[in-house]
């Protein structure tokens, strides 16, 4: 064989098998190693994306809670002794009664002020804490009610009544509107009405009359609004208005599938449902900031199911909601990703400078495999604290 064929023959030949082999297992090593790496680089990803969800989460709630906190008593705080804080609130939607309520509130508040006696009757407070109250008993509930009154929260006194049993005569009716939200009360009477002035109101000068019809026109059962206001010592509040929909009467709670959720008492959407806030918010605890001496500082801390701080209690004695001045809330919130690996053994403890410490849980099973956050603020009531001292 010439030489010219023998190096043709070598330039046809190719790999060997062993050479094959040998490329296959460096392939098999570069895929296995990119393999892994993006493996890895998943598994940070939404280990990384699920903390930001529950930091994001606990913001947007802490946030929501927060602004609602502040806001506990707008519209009523300076009626508090003349008949409102602790009555016990009749409201009608549309003739309808919705308030006093005789079935339980909607998932997950069917606890709320229910016992074996049935559903109490809600009682007018800025605030109130139902200590697990929620569906499974291990979150608790907040109560908050506030409004936005264009009337400086001022309330005016019902000199008489009217022709008319929808009409009341004020001393005067300066900055009432069509469609505002008020509450008639009186001191010494149980109970307070929600009513709102008539869609076609139109103040003029030196007009004391104002008809009271509308959505949420409430004559009253037992205690009506003809009554008080012959009375002459009842009280007229605004609270805001129904076209701005800024009275916000709500609950907050803990719903299923770890969800931060509420309910507005006064259904202005007509419904009588829930609403989804956050979610990742696995539990809500909350204790009382009291102002004993009326200093505007905060004595001393109470938890809500202490002797005389229950919600029922709490609700009906119109001295002791004058007394909150703050709330301290705790949300425990939980990832949503289960991770291969024990992430967590126990879940911080809250509240460790009210004295009324919650201490940490210590985490079993799958429970462990999830990451969690503690996000514990304060609220100031800011209406309570701009009360008179005396």
């Amino acid at each position: 064989m010439s030489i010219r064929k023998v190096r043709r023959v070598a330039r046809e030949r190719g790999l060997t098998l062993i050479e094959l082999l040998v490329a296959m297992v460096i392939a098999l090593v570069v895929t296995l190693a990119i393999t892994s790496a993006v493996i890895f680089g998943e598994s940070t990803k939404r280990t990384t994306t699920s903390v930001n969800d529950i930091n994001q989460s606990g913001s947007y709630a802490a946030y929501l809670l927060d602004r609602a906190g502040r806001s506990a008593g707008s519209g009523f705080t300076q009626s508090w002794d003349l008949g409102v804080f602790g009555c016990k609130l009749q409201a009608k939607q549309n003739n309808t009664a919705i308030l006093p309520r005789t079935t339980v509130f909607p998932v997950p508040f069917e606890k709320f002020l229910t016992d074996a006696a049935g559903v109490a009757d809600l009682r007018i407070a800025p605030l109130l804490i139902g200590k697990g109250q929620s569906s499974d008993g291990k979150s608790d509930v907040l109560m908050m009610m506030g409004g936005n009154a264009a009337a400086g929260d001022v309330p005016r006194p019902i000199i008489s009544a009217g022709t008319d049993p929808k009409i009341i005569r004020l001393d005067n009716t300066v900055q009432l509107k069509a469609n505002d939200i008020a509450l008639v009360s009186q001191v010494g009477s149980t109970d307070c009405l929600l009513e709102q002035v008539d869609p076609t109101f139109a103040d003029s000068a030196n007009n004391e009359l104002v008809t009271l019809n509308g959505k949420y026109y409430t004559a009253g059962v037992g205690t009506t609004l003809a009554s008080l206001a012959a009375s002459g010592t009842a009280y007229f509040t605004p609270l805001g208005s129904n076209t701005a929909n800024n009275v916000q009467f709500q609950l907050f709670g803990i719903g299923p599938n770890n969800t931060l959720v509420s309910y507005d008492l006064l259904r202005s959407d007509g419904t009588d449902t829930t609403q989804t806030l956050a979610d990742g918010v696995m539990e809500l605890h909350a204790v009382y900031g009291l102002d004993t001496n009326k200093d505007g500082i905060i004595d001393t801390w109470k938890a809500p199911d202490a002797t005389g701080f229950d919600v029922k209690t709490m609700m009906k004695d119109g001295n002791l909601s004058r007394q909150v001045v703050a709330v301290r809330v705790g949300l425990i919130l939980r990832s949503a990703t289960l991770e291969r690996d024990v992430v967590s053994s126990t879940i911080p403890a809250m509240f460790s400078d009210t004295g009324l410490q919650r201490d940490a849980v210590t985490l079993t099973g799958d429970d462990r495999r999830y990451r969690y956050r503690v996000v514990e603020f304060t609220i100031p009531l800011r209406n309570i604290l701009l009360l008179p001292k005396s």
